[in-house]
């Protein structure tokens, strides 16, 4: 699992507030955990696994923003509305974010999902 200051400080990360990050970081270790079990996971630096959980953690933060209306072209509250330029909506279903949090991991690791005995 990585910590708050080494998102913070190493990887520079700023969007996850410190009380939300443990949950998000226990959600992106899951999921290179599944990694690590099925595909072939070699990192290709010093804190390389650090890294692609960062980027795991900021990837999952922003889609559950997403989800909540942090993306919204148009938001109304009671009689005040505002809106944006509606562009294209962002893909949010669990395919979707297993492509990306696959690609976050990517970016730091080498991830081969051959056969390690190529039979």
């Amino acid at each position: 699992m990585v910590e708050f200051a080494f998102y913070r400080d190493v990887y520079g990360g700023d969007s996850v507030p410190e009380g939300e990050f443990r949950a998000y970081a226990r959600d992106a270790s899951a999921h290179l955990e599944r990694y690590k079990r099925i595909y072939s996971v070699t990192p290709t630096a010093e804190n390389s696994e650090q890294m692609a959980l960062c980027a795991m953690i900021d990837a999952l933060y922003y889609f559950d923003w997403v989800r909540s209306g942090g993306a919204a072209a148009s938001v109304s509250v009671g009689s005040v509305s505002s809106s944006r330029a509606q562009g294209v909506q962002p893909d949010l279903s669990p395919a979707a974010q297993n492509r990306e949090l696959y690609r976050c991991a990517q970016l730091y690791l080498d991830i081969y999902r051959g056969t390690e005995r190529g039979w």
